[in-house]
Formats: structure tokens, sequence, C-alpha cells
């Protein structure tokens, strides 16, 4: 077998072309013309995002582009949802081989900040997606929203979470959608490859630790309001002793 590597390694190789077919090659262009058009509205934002732009980037002749596309406005309107299905499927394969409720999002919300380090330009085009393609980024906002409103009732229906009402589990998932947003603008944007500080995750992980999940939560804030209620009690055994 060695001797077979051998062989295979200084024997000539010819090259060989293996011809795409028809619609891999255009499968090939249109991812192109996609990536370029990520990288360019990362950088430039929608407004600047111009075709000549994205072809010239994606080393296409600008009238290729409509081939594929009707329009900057077409491509745009496909762009939002095509990534959030890569960062659904990335937190998804994150999260599967984690059990416990608590560890679970601390995964997802590592799994957050590990995209934006992957697709930097994701953040730009979300954030602007609510001006320059409003329609897709409400649907993109609700399906997200569904999805972990669905996590947090399945969560509930477990006993995993601390005694709120069904009404009250919307309302929460919003809140953590929202926290990971503020949280990327103050810690995570602008494709910077540092890495978040550790506070973030265990400011967020305690927040949820002590106030959204029942699962191993402590009483210790609770604890420190005895020794308050008990200097009331005494207060009032010596007014009615005097």
């Amino acid at each position: 077998m060695e001797g077979f590597r051998r062989m295979a390694a200084t024997a000539p190789v010819r090259a060989r072309r293996i011809k795409k077919t028809r619609a891999e090659t255009s499968e090939g262009i249109r991812r192109a013309i996609f990536l370029a058009a990520a990288a360019v509205v990362g950088k430039y934002g929608y407004a600047d995002a111009s075709i000549s732009r994205i072809t010239s980037v994606a080393k296409v002749a600008h009238g290729t582009f409509y081939n594929y596309f009707d329009s900057r406005q077409d491509l745009f309107e496909q762009l939002l949802p095509a990534l959030g299905e890569i960062l659904l499927q990335h937190v998804t394969e994150s999260v599967a081989a984690v059990s416990d409720p608590v560890a679970r999002e601390e995964a997802r919300l590592n799994a957050w900040f590990e995209f934006l380090k992957i697709h930097p330009e994701f953040y730009r085009i979300l954030n602007e997606g609510e001006v320059f393609v409003p329609e897709i980024y409400r649907q993109h906002v609700e399906n997200f929203g569904d999805g972990f409103l669905r996590t947090l009732r399945r969560a509930k229906e477990r006993g995993d979470l601390r005694d709120f009402t069904d009404d009250e589990i919307e309302p929460i998932a919003y809140i953590l959608l929202a926290a990971r947003s503020y949280l990327t603008f103050r810690y995570a944007r602008g494709g910077s490859k540092a890495a978040v500080p550790a506070a973030v995750n265990s400011a967020y992980m305690k927040l949820l630790r002590h106030g959204l999940f029942a699962v191993g939560a402590e009483t210790g804030p609770v604890e420190k309001q005895r020794p308050k209620s008990r200097a009331r009690k005494a207060a009032r055994t010596r007014l009615r002793s005097t």
C-alpha cells in the first residue's frame, strides 16, 4: 500500500478537467453573484451596492446579472432569506448535541457570535434590511421570533422555565432576540475578529439563569432580603414592648 502511494506521488499527473453541466455552471454563477452581493452590501450598504460593483466582485459580465435576477431589488430581496437559512442551519447544528436548557441557550448565543465572525456582512444586511427590503426584513424577524417562541414553549412544557404565563412567552422571545441585537451592536459589529468579552456571555447567562430558567436557579437574591424582613419584625416587637 505504501509503495502504491509513492508511485502515485511520483507518476506524471495528467490534467483531467471534468466538464460541468450547464446547470452546474449556471448555479455556480448564481452563487458567485450572491456571495459578491453579500460582500458589497456588507461593505457599502444597500444604497451603494450597484450592479456594476456586484458583477465586478463576482467576475461576471454586467449583462450576465440579468440572466439570474430581474433587478438589483430582486437580488436584495433574496439575499437576507438566503443568509438567514445559513444562520439557522449553523445555530441548529451548534445546539443539536446540547440537552441541558441553560447550556443550550448559551450554545445558541455563542453560535450567533460565531456566525458573525464567519459572515460579518450579515449584520449590515440585516439591519439596513428594515429600510431597503422592509417586507423581507419583517418576514425574517417573524420567522426567527416564531422559531425561538417554539423553543421556549417546549422548555415551558418540560418545566424548564419559571412560572411564566403562555402570553408572556412571546415577549420573552423578542426580549432575548433584542438583547442579542444590541450586544452585537456594542461588542461584535464591524467584522471584528476579536473575541466577544467573557463578561457578555456571563452577564447574559446570569440574567437567564436567575430570571428565566427554573433549572439550576439559585435563590441568592431572595435570601439577601430575609435579614431586612427580620429587622422589621424585631422593630415591631420593640414597639409592642414599649
